[in-house]
């Protein structure tokens, strides 16, 4: 069962004109929160991004992060979205996980096709410019959608996160060629980039593949085989070891896959450059016209 909920009085400032607001559905008896900047205008058609927290995150503490894009939502006539983990985690592909959200099986897939619905009335955005992009555990939940409802998602953005090793796979794919970008560092101790255990204090989350593996899952998924294309990312903060690899299969007609290979980088957001507007730039090259 989906009802809608009246929106709460939770907001805060983001930027000087944006205005964050709490809303809800009630999917399967549990209120499954979301967070969007009602003061943003757009035009019908828009496009719709859901940017997911870690594990142990929430929302208002995530949103921040991506303060230079939502600045520009309105000018790109785009729709940001901040949905809420149960109980702070998310139900994504993990077997092993030992949240909440995984012991009792939330569905997922109900809560992100009923926000879909609300802002497709709200603000008639276009239906097949979804997209997905999280950090960690958000990362995990982006392949998720990736993974089980692509028909409703057209690309996804998973940041330090790799695929759930076969035997921790919770989730039967799909197996539909989709549009994904990975971010991971290679100094990563939570989300080891060369795979194994994931490693967080508070909840169990079991192993994942290797970073090679996960993006060599999408790139044969979608129909390529040989070697990426390599280039570097300007590096723009000289005061860290940190420098970007970028490695792209792209050929028309067919969905492009990139992975962003951070030399040093830790389990954080880059300093060299803007994870999300890079994210959008990525969105954007597979948008339906």
């Amino acid at each position: 069962m989906l009802k809608f909920i009246l929106p709460t009085l939770l907001s805060i400032s983001l930027t000087a004109n944006a205005q964050l607001v709490s809303d809800s559905l009630l999917i399967e008896g549990h209120h499954r929160v979301f967070v969007y900047d009602k003061s943003v205008k757009v035009k019908p058609g828009a496009s719709l991004i859901f940017l997911m927290h870690g594990s142990g995150g929430e929302p208002m503490g995530f949103a921040p992060r991506a303060a230079k894009l939502q600045a520009r939502a309105e000018a790109e006539n785009l729709v940001l979205v901040y949905p809420a983990g149960y109980k702070r985690y998310w139900n994504e592909c993990r077997k092993a996980s030992t949240a909440v959200a995984n012991k009792e099986n939330l569905n997922e897939e109900a809560f992100f096709s009923g926000m879909i619905d609300f802002f497709s009335e709200k603000y008639k955005i276009n239906k097949a410019n979804v997209f997905a992009t999280g950090f960690s555990g958000g990362g995990h939940m982006s392949y998720k959608l990736a993974l089980t409802m692509p028909d409703k998602i057209r690309a996804i953005s998973a940041i330090v996160a790799n695929l759930p090793t076969d035997e921790n796979m919770d989730c039967a794919a799909m197996n539909k060629p989709l549009p994904v970008m990975i971010t991971n560092g290679t100094a990563d101790e939570t989300n080891p980039y060369d795979g194994g255990e994931v490693k967080t204090s508070g909840v169990t989350l079991g192993t994942v593949r290797a970073t090679d593996q996960s993006f060599q899952y999408w790139a044969k998924l979608d129909g390529y085989s040989g070697e990426p294309v390599k280039s570097i990312m300007p590096d723009n903060d000289k005061t860290n070891n940190i420098t970007v690899e970028k490695y792209t299969y792209q050929k028309k007609g067919k969905p492009e896959v990139t992975l962003l290979k951070v030399i040093n980088g830790k389990h954080e957001f880059l300093t060299d450059f803007d994870i999300f507007e890079e994210t959008w730039a990525f969105f954007k090259r597979q948008m339906v016209k």
